[in-house]
């Protein structure tokens, strides 16, 4: 199954930008999908954005226009570009493969 290894948040004032790293090992990654959920404290865990092999993404309501998700099978890595952050975006994000999730990432937004 492998193991994922998110990187890339931090603390950003509304507005600004961050670009998330989903990097994977072992297990097959280039024929999985890889999605990003994320967490906010005494919230569920929703579903944030994925993308299949082929590089077909799919949004979030929420975060459409705003996030961008990407792919490198050559490196094992996926990507989140997420721009014009807003304060309700702070939450712990995850990614997930298959049955594998990786421990997180903190992002907070500043109003």
């Amino acid at each position: 199954q492998g193991q994922l290894v998110e990187s890339g948040g931090g603390l950003v004032q509304a507005g600004g930008s961050l670009r998330l790293s989903c990097a994977a090992s072992g297990g097959t990654f280039s024929l999985y999908a890889v999605a990003w959920y994320r967490q906010a404290p005494e919230k569920q865990r929703e579903f944030v954005a994925d993308v299949a092999p082929s590089g077909t993404a799919n949004y979030a309501e929420s975060v459409k226009g705003r996030f961008s998700i990407s792919r490198d099978n050559a490196e094992n890595t996926v990507y989140l570009q997420m721009n014009s952050l807003k304060p309700e975006d702070t939450a712990m994000y995850l990614c997930n493969k298959g049955r594998v999730w990786g421990q997180g990432t903190q992002v907070t937004v500043s109003s």
